[in-house]
């Protein structure tokens, strides 16, 4: 079994924030950059791809549009089929002209990402959740700019892993940028900014809603492995995915932490369950969670997420306040009689994380999100946590958590399925049903 690469001794919230402010500090600083991580306007960037999903694919068209002078030179996905398949889409697409992608420079398998890192100056983090901190710290000792998908890691060990990861990126002066899409709406900055200027007053009660319907599923085939089946079908599996409220609900999260200026809250409290997608088909993880975080300060965040078929969906950001309710997703703040809506951000979120990426490379100005990003990440698997154990999760216990969804090694063949967890009946096992 990997061992936990993370620090060896507890940390704590303190430890945290001190850290966390060191790093900020850091990537505020206007630190000098080597030539060799500057690009002049008119010069060609290479970007590879990691995970030729869907998520994947549409990094890849939002890199291009962001920059007239990147192309995409290298694709990288466990199965060769998939990365055939998204290279035909993205030579269709509007893009296409400029994915120039040759037969060596298409690699798959377990090491695919050593190919296209080596190949490339900015690199597209896309593949499974579970290989996240891996794969960025790949990256980052490689020298290369980063574009890193949410979420940044499944457990404790691998969030203890990007904050190392991240503190290098900032060493090494190149950017590494989040996946959180929200945080680049220009609309939404400008209405959690008169947040946090008292617009409202002080915060009193967060609440966040992801509530949606199913998601895409591969049914099993005949000839696949165990590995395999898991692989395609990663996102019902919680070794790969870190279950829906890591993988999808991350981003109502990271808004609530948002708002709350990345303060570590105190504890969580969670439940959680699967009510529709009970079938052996779905893997283990679950397809409800209702959360509540508390702060030392008394404000409380509640979460709920779920993957409901032919059910209402909704999804909801609200501060309420002191002096108003601020709703995040509307752009919408009432403080009394007086009602400020703004119209929506002109450039989508996820073109604009891209912008922001590339003018950073472009301007030998780096840009690290390693703060927030392992923050919300940490703050959604402390609510896995507290639903899987049916207990009350602080702060320091999950950020010192040893639980690792690490197989005991990277080989197709048999795996067999975690049970589905059960609270104080069937515990979270990581990623095999037999962990040495």
């Amino acid at each position: 079994m990997q061992k936990d690469t993370g620090t060896s001794g507890k940390t704590t919230r303190r430890d945290f924030v001190k850290t966390s402010a060191v790093v900020a500090a850091a990537a505020a600083s206007g630190l000098v950059i080597p030539r060799s991580v500057h690009a002049a306007e008119s010069s060609t960037l290479k970007v590879g791809l990691i995970g030729c999903g869907g998520r994947g694919g549409g990094a890849a068209v939002n890199a291009l549009h962001a920059d007239a002078n990147a192309k995409i030179v290298a694709l990288g996905d466990m199965f060769i089929d998939k990365l055939d398949t998204k290279l035909g889409e993205l030579k269709n697409s509007e893009v296409g002209d400029r994915v120039q992608v040759d037969a060596n420079h298409k690699f798959s398998g377990w090491d695919a990402y050593k190919g296209v890192i080596e190949a490339c100056d900015v690199v597209l983090l896309a593949t499974p959740p579970h290989f996240r901190p891996m794969h960025v710290k790949a990256v980052v000792e490689a020298g290369k700019h980063c574009f890193c998908e949410k979420p940044v890691a499944v457990d404790s060990p691998g969030v203890r892993s990007v904050m190392e990861t991240a503190a290098l990126a900032k060493a090494k002066n190149v950017s590494l940028v989040s996946g959180l899409c929200y945080r680049y709406d220009d609309v939404k900055r400008e209405v959690v900014d008169d947040i946090h200027q008292g617009a409202v007053g002080e915060v009193r009660l967060l609440q966040h809603n992801y509530l949606t319907g199913g998601l895409w599923m591969n049914p099993r085939q005949n000839g696949w492995s165990d590995m395999e089946w898991q692989l395609r079908n990663w996102l019902y599996f919680y070794w790969l995915s870190g279950d829906h409220i890591v993988e999808q609900h991350i981003h109502s999260i990271d808004k609530m932490m948002w708002v709350m200026k990345d303060e570590p809250f105190a504890k969580v409290t969670a439940t959680g369950g699967r009510v529709q997608r009970t079938s052996a088909a779905y893997g283990n993880i679950y397809d409800h969670f209702n959360t509540c975080y508390e702060w030392e300060n008394g404000v409380r965040g509640v979460t709920s997420c779920r993957q409901f078929v032919q059910c209402a969906t909704d999804v909801s950001d609200y501060v309420y306040a002191e002096k108003g309710v601020v709703d995040i997703m509307n752009h919408k703040i009432t403080a009394g009689e007086s009602v400020k809506k703004r119209k929506p951000s002109k450039v989508n979120m996820y073109d604009a994380e891209h912008v922001v990426l590339f003018k950073s490379i472009r301007d030998g100005k780096p840009i690290n999100n390693g703060d927030y990003m392992c923050k919300s990440t940490l703050a959604a698997i402390a609510g896995r946590m507290s639903a899987y154990t049916g207990k009350t999760i602080s702060w320091d216990e999950a950020l010192n958590s040893k639980e690792s969804y690490t197989p005991a090694q990277y080989a197709f063949g048999p795996l067999p399925v975690a049970p589905v967890v059960v609270p104080g009946v069937v515990p979270s096992t990581g990623a095999t049903a037999a962990k040495e």
